[in-house]
């Protein structure tokens, strides 16, 4: 049995949107019960989540969708549920449309609340706002701050678990070495 794709339910509704594949074949994928694909094609279920491409994420290939679309009793293959993760690509600063730029604050209050140990100058960094108004948000003194909603920036696609990860262990390490140091100046002020 192969594994769930990434984000099954997201996968599940653009399955459903953009292929004549079977609610049973989806379902069996996604690994989601045939009602839930069916309430997803009824629109009962999944509102308002955003569509996610299994192709765009290598998890599913056209000619696979294609071989699947024409037997109905053909199971779909996951390719991988390997995140693709390349060191080569040079750091660049990719346009955020106007349309995600509101999402940035919204992404910031989710980090401080599901990830508190981050430090304030790492979530601006993540997320691309500035130190002062990541500070601002923790205060609940920014400007917008009754209007935001916490959403997650990796299902925004604003950053990479990859990058969420890294951030939250680079947190982590910091503390056990600032506890390191508080225990060792304890011991030496006895």
């Amino acid at each position: 049995m192969s594994n769930a794709p990434l984000m099954p339910m997201a996968t599940a509704v653009w399955l459903v949107e953009n292929t004549t594949l079977t609610f049973k074949q989806i379902a069996d994928f996604c690994k989601l019960h045939e009602v839930e694909v069916q309430g997803i094609a009824d629109g009962e279920v999944a509102k308002g989540i955003k569509a996610y491409n299994p192709i765009i994420s290598g998890q599913l290939s056209r000619d696979e969708i294609e071989l699947s679309s024409k037997d109905q009793t053909r199971p779909l293959q996951i390719i991988s549920n390997d995140i693709e993760i390349s060191n080569d690509e040079k750091k660049i600063k990719k346009y955020v449309p106007l349309s995600k730029r509101q999402d940035k604050p919204d992404s910031a209050l989710w980090l401080i609340k599901n990830h508190s140990i981050l430090k304030d100058s790492q979530i601006a960094k993540l997320v691309g706002v500035t130190k002062n108004s990541v500070t601002s948000i923790r205060n609940k003194s920014y400007w917008n701050f009754n209007n935001l909603n916490p959403k997650d920036p990796v299902a925004l696609n604003l950053i990479t678990q990859k990058n969420l990860i890294e951030a939250v262990e680079k947190a982590e390490r910091r503390i056990k070495r600032e506890k390191k140091e508080k225990e060792k100046a304890q011991k030496n002020n006895v």
